[in-house]
């Protein structure tokens, strides 16, 4: 009897630990339907300092960085840069930018960005923004991980 304090103490952590987990891994979507899972990861961020800002845009590349033009978005804590969807399988082009001031904006200079930011397939900027063409990624009915590079222009 002297185990039981122990086990129900053991018990419960692992109870804890399982609901923890959970509620780490929540999705913007409702799985079900037909609806595939998109996980997405940051990459070399300069530090963990606020938030990172996951932006997904539908096929369409009218609607590819315009005001108004995201499907979903998901902020999560630069510590743990990564995020998850429930969508459709098909094709999206995913944004994203490192809001170390936690204030929901992109900030920059008059020409150049302050904060760190990057496209799904390292999508290239050398000169401007990227092409809708060269951000899509497929999301198949099997789900995916698309992980990014974060890049910083300061």
């Amino acid at each position: 009897m002297t185990n039981l304090p122990l086990l129900l103490a053991l018990a419960a952590g692992a109870t804890l630990a399982s609901t923890s987990a959970a509620a780490a891994e929540t999705c913007v979507g409702t799985p079900g339907n037909g609806a595939a899972k998109l996980v997405l990861e940051a990459t070399t961020l300069h530090n963990a300092v606020g938030e990172v800002a996951f932006t997904v845009y539908p096929d369409d590349r009218g609607r590819f960085l315009s005001k108004g033009g995201k499907l979903a978005r998901a902020r999560v804590s630069a510590a743990q840069p990564h995020a998850c969807f429930w969508l459709k399988p098909g094709y999206y082009a995913i944004a994203q930018y490192h809001d170390e001031n936690s204030d929901h904006d992109f900030n920059r200079t008059l020409f150049l960005p302050k904060e760190g930011f990057g496209f799904s397939n390292d999508a290239p900027t050398s000169v401007g923004l990227p092409s809708f063409a060269s951000a899509r990624v497929a999301l198949p009915a099997g789900g995916t991980v698309v992980r990014m590079k974060m890049r910083y222009r300061r």
